[in-house]
């Protein structure tokens, strides 16, 4: 079941690179047309540069349409009764804090955006969730469209001409790879996650506990301090919904955040032994917690060794920059490898990372679990 599971993600991993290339090659004869019309008087410097000049062209639209594409989630999400908490492009993310827009830097391998809500109360255990999560796809379509139409009008001017023919088509494609529901590797689309909410209550309930614990994190909060209701486990057949998931992995990181060492080992464990719709990111960071948990207990190799599989060492090399990643390659360092030097070094990218990071309360409790690992080596 789970390699069928898993052959299905690949392949629609595929559809997502095939879908960028044939972009790509639309793109690329656009440009060749371009050149073909405008180079009758033109040296073969000025035809260089107006390759190179739609080359970069190409290139903004795709961070254009990606900006476009959260902005239709902040659109759509205001116009559902949702409030805003953060935009994030890449690694610049902007964020509520105390009543003003603050910078902060974040970034996450696999996204190039996203933008954060606080939910509106359930009624009658509902909140609209079509527009908010398909929101972007449908700006990305209608600005698809409005590019489309300043095709026609700049047909005149062959540069400007392409450019929004190219804007428009990767404004469609954005739309297609977001907007039909797929599994795309470490993450649900949006697609994905509105299918996934329309099918089951409890899956909707659970998008607003993930939505309202992200706002109280925003806001100074930890999980350990949030109302014990929202983290009640999920059962097995639960878990196989890819939102209500989401509830079982933050029960874990609650009990981590609280120091119940064990007993989030043991439900670390048994939810990656289950057929479930834990994404890839979650089920790494789980992973990724369980080491941390076995550098600090029982500190067996052959364990450590069978987690720290290839997949699992390439997610931590993307996922460096993570403070929870961090934690843990400090402490395995500290406490396997035995290099202390090591470990000072990553305390150090801990601490240069954490001046940045947009969540104080998480810093402070990664921190708490990076000072017990070094209690753990005094102890020794």
């Amino acid at each position: 079941m789970k390699n069928k599971k898993k052959k299905k993600i690949v392949w629609q991993q595929y559809i997502t690179m095939i879908l960028f290339m044939i972009v790509g090659a639309v793109c690329g004869i656009l440009m060749v047309e371009c050149v073909d019309r405008s180079s009758g008087d033109q040296s073969l410097y000025q035809v260089f540069f107006t390759l190179i000049g739609l080359f970069i062209g190409m290139y903004a639209g795709l961070i254009i349409q990606i900006v476009i594409h959260e902005a239709g989630h902040l659109f759509f999400g205001l116009l559902s009764g949702y409030r805003f908490s953060s935009f994030r492009i890449f690694s610049f993310m902007w964020m509520k804090e105390n009543g003003k827009i603050r910078l902060k830097r974040f970034s996450l391998a696999g996204t190039g955006g996203q933008c954060l809500m606080s939910p509106r109360d359930l009624v009658d255990g509902k909140i609209p969730v079509i527009l908010y999560n398909l929101g972007g796809s449908l700006m990305n379509v209608i600005t698809g469209f409005v590019f489309l139409f300043l095709f026609f009008v700049f047909d005149s001017i062959p540069i400007l001409s392409t450019e929004m023919l190219m804007l428009a088509v990767i404004g469609f494609a954005y739309a297609i790879m977001n907007g039909i529901p797929m599994r795309m590797g470490t993450v649900d689309n949006d697609g994905y996650n509105a299918f996934a909410l329309t099918r089951n209550s409890e899956a909707m309930f659970a998008f607003w506990v993930q939505l309202k614990a992200n706002d109280l994190i925003s806001k100074g909060m930890r999980l350990k301090d949030m109302p014990d209701e929202w983290f009640c486990v999920p059962t097995d057949k639960e878990m196989k919904n890819s939102m209500i998931a989401v509830r079982g992995v933050f029960a874990c990181n609650r009990l981590l955040d609280a120091r119940k060492f064990e007993e989030a080992d043991r439900l670390m464990a048994h939810l990656l032994k289950i057929d479930s719709g834990i994404v890839g990111l979650h089920r790494n960071l789980l992973i990724c917690d369980r080491i941390y948990v076995e550098l600090i207990t029982e500190n067996r190799k052959e364990v450590l060794d069978e987690m720290l599989s290839k997949e699992q060492i390439k997610f931590m090399k993307q996922m460096k920059n993570l403070l929870s990643v961090l934690r843990t390659s400090y402490t395995y360092a500290l406490l396997c490898e035995h290099d202390v030097k090591k470990a000072e070094q990553l305390k150090m990218q801990f601490e240069k990372r954490a001046k940045t990071y947009p969540y104080p309360n998480e810093v402070q409790s990664e921190w708490e679990l990076m000072e017990h690992a070094g209690n753990v080596t005094e102890n020794e």
